[in-house]
């Protein structure tokens, strides 16, 4: 199974920044550096200082920003095709690119569902004119994401889908976990999981707990997760079959998780920047920005989150990023659709309330940023000489509150939305090209003679 990326073509990139501080936690670099990109490509990775730009190459003032490998985003909806009211290819890739990633990978729960050949490959056309930024497509496991028949896995493999998913359902039939399974050892392609037991989840609309008790709201017990996790992790085993498990939240399942490793099940999974900072304690106000699924929880489990990041048995981080209508996220609590935006405050969120704050090291949070597609067969980016460059340039000084300037998001339902952060994304450059460049930083660059380049904010 080979995962196809599809974006619209731009100029091959040409400049060099100068001294920056490059991290790239995986090639042992941290410090200042001269980058040179030529061709699209990283062509040379000098002592700070010690390059010219040539060949008409634009000389970008690194001197205060950090140069990252590009994040990538294992889990993002962009609503296309059916909802582009929401989102679509070229407003989500945007607003991708605005939060420093360089490829992103698209769950099917669309309207259609992607569950054959010809929605993928009409969306991966699409892509090729419309996205700024790579963009992998999941196709479904089942038909219509209705559990019970599986999808022509094998077709859709060789169509170049990233991997396979019910994602915005579980499935709850073990045999058809098993089956698709069976069908992995022809076609490969991970199972991308969303772990749920709908007999205990119910009608529930927020973490089950005390504050649930507090305000009278319907809950949604941990184990409706944990306990789906462990019986795909078993099935998994059986079968030699290879896993992802989709937003982790909650203690038991990060035991469940870390279990199955030791046992030598080939499983991943990943977390949400929301569930690694906030608690089922922000749904006291009844936003129904902190509505998503699964639910914000304990703080218990906030730190068997982080614990579990920082010891790797969590491989990567996700936004799952969810755009809702206005009109329908300003229904009561427990009416309102579960969801966050989350592409544009990614990294400033989990910088400001993790890294500040000493909970975790910045190459910690860099490596997990940018590991979003391992669990899915796709390397890493990496600031190397000969690489395709994929990186961005962050000030990690600047202050900015979320939505107070909007978003490049079609969406405002940000459950970080009017939070003052650190660490701001100001450029990005994607399969070698610029794909964003925030505005402050184009007229800083260019002292007064701005000239606006893809995904150039307002």
């Amino acid at each position: 199974m080979r995962m196809r990326l599809s974006a619209r073509s731009g100029p091959p990139a040409a400049l060099v920044v100068a001294r920056v501080h490059v991290l790239d936690p995986r090639r042992g670099i941290d410090g200042l550096h001269d980058v040179l990109v030529r061709g699209g490509q990283i062509a040379e990775l000098a002592p700070a200082g010690t390059l010219d730009a040539s060949d008409g190459a634009e000389t970008i003032e690194g001197d205060g920003l950090h140069l990252f490998p590009g994040f990538v985003d294992p889990h993002v909806h962009l609503r296309t095709p059916g909802r582009e009211d929401e989102e679509d290819l070229e407003s989500g890739t945007r607003a991708a690119a605005a939060g420093g990633f360089c490829c992103v990978l698209a769950m099917p729960n669309t309207e259609p569902v992607v569950d054959n050949a010809a929605v993928l490959r009409s969306l991966q056309q699409r892509a090729g004119v419309e996205a700024v930024i790579p963009v992998g497509f999941l196709a479904a496991i089942t038909k219509g994401q209705a559990g019970a028949e599986l999808t022509e896995m094998v077709e859709l493999a060789t169509e170049g889908a990233a991997g396979f998913s019910d994602d915005g359902v579980p499935v709850t039939s073990a045999r058809r976990i098993q089956h698709a399974l069976q069908y992995q050892r022809l076609c490969g392609g991970v199972l991308a999981l969303h772990e749920e037991d709908p007999a205990l989840s119910g009608d529930g609309a927020m973490h089950e707990g005390a504050v649930s008790a507090l305000l009278g709201l319907a809950g949604i017990p941990s184990i409706s997760e944990s306990t789906m996790i462990e019986r795909d992790a078993r099935i998994a085993r059986y079968e030699g079959g290879q896993l992802h498990v989709l937003h982790v939240s909650a203690a038991e399942s990060v035991e469940a998780i870390a279990r199955a490793k030791d046992d030598g099940v080939r499983i991943t999974c990943e977390v949400t920047p929301h569930h690694l900072t906030l608690t089922d304690e922000a749904v006291r106000s009844l936003d129904p920005r902190f509505k998503m699924n699964p639910p914000l929880r304990g703080e218990r489990d906030r730190q068997a989150l982080i614990e579990a990041l920082r010891a790797g048995t969590i491989d990567c981080i996700a936004t799952d990023h969810a755009p809702h209508s206005r009109e329908e996220k300003e229904a009561p609590f427990e009416q309102a659709p579960m969801g966050v935006t989350g592409l544009e405050t990614a990294f400033a969120a989990l910088y400001t309330d993790l890294v500040t704050a000493g909970v975790i090291d910045l190459p910690l949070l860099v490596e997990r940023m940018t590991a979003g597609g391992v669990p899915y067969g796709l390397a890493p980016p990496s600031v190397a000489p000969g690489a395709l460059a994929n990186f961005c340039l962050v000030d990690l000084n600047a202050p900015w509150i979320v939505g107070e300037a909007g978003y490049e998001s079609r969406s405002e339902n940000s459950c970080f939305a009017g939070r003052p952060v650190r660490g701001k994304v100001v450029m990005t450059i994607a399969a070698g090209t610029v794909a964003y460049r925030e505005r402050a930083f184009s007229i800083r660059l260019a002292k007064g003679s701005l000239v606006a380049g893809p995904g150039t904010r307002g």
